[in-house]
Order: structure tokens, then sequence, then C-alpha cells
């Protein structure tokens, strides 16, 4: 029962629309300067906010009990 819960909390979005479309943004923008040159290959890491801006959920929120959605599930 408790690995069923863990499994089921893993994936619970935690990221609000606001936040979701910012982090798309500025990971698009890191990932394209990285990708032209411009930042060099650190500027790669936005892959990071890109990826959790598109799944919604944010590992390292999660862990600090932060949560930017509004929607909740009964």
């Amino acid at each position: 029962m408790l690995l069923s819960q863990a499994k089921e909390n893993a994936m619970q979005v935690n990221v609000g629309t606001i936040d979701r479309a910012a982090r798309v943004v500025v990971g698009l923008g890191l990932v394209g300067a990285a990708y032209a040159g411009a930042l060099g290959p650190w500027a790669w890491i936005g892959i990071v906010p890109l990826v959790t801006g598109i799944i919604g959920t944010c590992p390292a929120y999660r862990m600090l009990g932060i949560d930017t959605c509004g929607l909740r599930r009964s």
C-alpha cells in the first residue's frame, strides 16, 4: 500500500500554469542559446526547466513542499 501511494505522489502535478509557461520559455531560450553557442555548454541546463514545465512536475518543489498548482483532485 505504501508503494502504490508513493507512485501516485511521484508524478502528481505541482507546477501551476504560469510557472509552467515561464519554465518552457526560459528552457527554450537557454537550449536555443546553447545550440547557437551564445552562452556555452552550461546553457544546456535549460533542459531541466523545459522538461519540468512540459510534464508539470518538479522534484525540487516536491522536496521543498512547494505547490504552485491550484488544481486539487479529491
